[in-house]
């Protein structure tokens, strides 16, 4: 069994499919022995590539735009999708079956500050007509702080990745009212990264043959048992919690079986930076993705 080291930039369930490679045993069945970590605050994951102390990383397209747009020379590469959707929840204080964008207008909201969940979120507001400006943003912190302002009064509405708005409602202190990702549409949100040298090893290629199994499991699979491999990686949040959040995924198509950055996703990832005037220039493909390994 020769060891892997991976590494994650947020973690939560959005990134199912690269922890179910762990959870449901893929990795394992190609003689890979698992060894996960979270890349510390204010710290990239990419990081742990350059040092040599991870083989693959949880990332974003939007990294290589900045790498690029600061005049760097890439030697890492996005190789494979993990979600073709933005993964966040809006969730308010009261139910609200009959919520709309427009309502954000005056209101305060807990959102992220700024990277990439905050121009989704901007981006997302465009497309359903509304202004973000008049937004009463309320930035605390990352995703632990803004659960914690939120559950302690602070804001109208929260900005969350699942599982910990289901979380939230399960213990009534919130209610899910819509998905940015139903709203921006399809799109390169989260990816796989590694050194281009590492993608002609033996390790990538079983690593990849891992990854497609586990991409067919998650279509395949029912939510409530990929909750149930999975809930270690999650002790502070009930199997019920966690089983919706998987379900929602699915239903929206965050994790389509392909496992390619398509061209049509990344383009529409550098159309949303663009908008937010994030992006110095259109890059093509070939200089930020690669093709994942056979």
């Amino acid at each position: 069994m020769q060891d892997i080291q991976i590494q994650f930039t947020l973690f939560s369930a959005f990134y199912s499919p690269l922890i179910s490679t762990m959870s449901g045993g893929f990795l394992e069945a190609e003689g890979l022995n698992p060894k996960w970590s979270v890349a510390p605050v204010g710290v990239s994951a990419m990081d742990a590539l350059k040092n040599g102390s991870a083989h693959v990383v949880q990332s974003a397209l939007s990294q290589g735009f900045a790498a690029l747009g600061r005049g760097e020379t890439l030697e890492t590469t996005h190789f494979a999708q993990i979600n073709e959707m933005d993964g966040f929840f809006l969730t308010a204080r009261e139910p609200d079956p009959d919520f709309n964008w427009k309502k954000l207008e005056g209101a305060e909201v807990v959102l992220f500050g700024g990277g990439q969940p905050l121009i989704m979120f901007k981006y997302a507001c465009h497309k359903a007509g509304i202004d973000f400006d008049k937004i009463k943003a309320i930035n605390v912190g990352g995703a632990a702080a803004m659960d914690k302002a939120f559950r302690s009064g602070q804001g109208q509405y929260v900005q969350q990745q699942g599982p910990y708005p289901q979380q939230l409602e399960e213990e009534g202190g919130g209610h899910i009212v819509a998905e940015v990702g139903r709203q921006i549409g399809k799109c390169g949100f989260s990816s796989l990264a590694a050194r281009k040298d590492w993608l002609e090893t033996d390790m990538a290629h079983a690593f990849m043959r891992a990854y497609r199994k586990t991409r067919a499991y998650l279509n395949e699979t029912p939510a409530a048992d990929i909750a149930r491999a999975e809930k270690d990686y999650f002790p502070d949040i009930s199997e019920a919690a966690l089983t919706r959040c998987i379900a929602t995924y699915q239903k929206l198509g965050c994790w389509p079986p392909h496992a390619e950055i398509t061209q049509e996703a990344y383009e529409a990832t550098m159309d949303i930076f663009a908008y937010n005037g994030a992006l110095q220039a259109r890059y093509s493909y070939d200089r930020i993705c690669s093709p994942p390994p056979d």
